[in-house]
């Protein structure tokens, strides 16, 4: 997960307070993401929600991929996961 630093001014603080103290949300994180959310929705960023899904998938596939080829993650076959489990 990414992180960045909002500055948010005088309005936008009230906003964040009212939403959290209302027990709307239980963070302010929460509701800075939920804001973004619907700013997509709003601006109709992605077509629908399998658009957004699907390429949130691909960019986690291809993070892994460069995972793999840079020796981060290792890549087990079946046989070895079976050995190391114990299923025979």
């Amino acid at each position: 997960m990414g992180e960045t630093l909002v500055r948010l001014g005088p309005a936008q603080e009230l906003v964040v307070e009212k939403l959290t103290r209302g027990g709307l949300f239980k963070t302010r994180s929460e509701v800075i993401r939920a804001g973004i959310l619907e700013l997509g929705k709003e601006f109709k960023v992605f077509k629908n929600f399998q658009q957004m899904e699907d390429e949130l998938v691909v960019r986690k596939m291809m993070r892994i991929d460069n995972e793999i080829k840079q020796g981060k993650r290792k890549v087990w076959t079946e046989e070895q996961v079976k050995k190391k489990y114990g299923f025979k």
